[in-house]
């Protein structure tokens, strides 16, 4: 059977197929469509299969056939432009060369994600119990220089914040400014 070529081109609605194929009309083609694929049989040719890059809209697709190719216009489902025309299957696409796009592990991302969390409900929790543990100079105190220093100041001395009112001291690099 004869290796046939293709080649393809497209839109912002649609992407277009020519398959080169002579005497089209005579060679009794036949064009399978699914969401994303394409396949297309003929007469003494090697068929194509196709792994479409994005879905397509089956229903509004069409296909003809000219006296040296058929063209097959496909319907994009999503009005995006698609990077090629085929999606490689995934053990391909991890077989591909250093120019391949770096992959990401969305789990240990996620897992890292959570880790912070973690980590930012022991800071709070430590606050909750240094709070709860406190004596009542110690809790007013806490209130007082979060609630006057618009939370750059959290002071466990009532001595030193209880007679006077607490200095707003942002982190080195920043400036603090009041909301109207």
């Amino acid at each position: 059977m004869a290796k046939v070529k293709y080649d393809w081109y497209q839109t912002e609605t649609a992407v277009t197929v020519t398959v080169l194929l002579k005497n089209a009309e005579d060679k009794n083609y036949s064009v399978q469509l699914e969401q994303n694929g394409l396949r297309l049989q003929a007469d003494g040719i090697e068929p194509i299969a196709l792994n479409l890059w994005n879905p397509i809209n089956v229903e509004q697709c069409t296909h003809k056939a000219t006296p040296n190719k058929v063209e097959i216009k496909l319907a994009k489902l999503i009005g995006q432009r698609w990077e090629a025309l085929e999606r490689k299957a995934p053990a391909e696409e991890t077989s591909t060369s250093t120019a391949a796009k770096k992959k990401h592990d969305w789990d240990k991302i996620s897992k890292e994600l959570e880790k912070e969390d973690e980590e930012k409900d022991d800071v709070n929790g430590l606050f909750r119990k240094i709070y709860a543990d406190a004596s009542e100079d110690t809790k007013k105190a806490m209130m007082k220089s979060y609630y006057e220093s618009g939370g750059t100041v959290l002071s466990t001395n009532w001595s030193e914040v209880g007679s006077k009112e607490v200095e707003v001291k942002p982190p080195d690099g920043c400036e603090f400014k009041k909301w109207k």
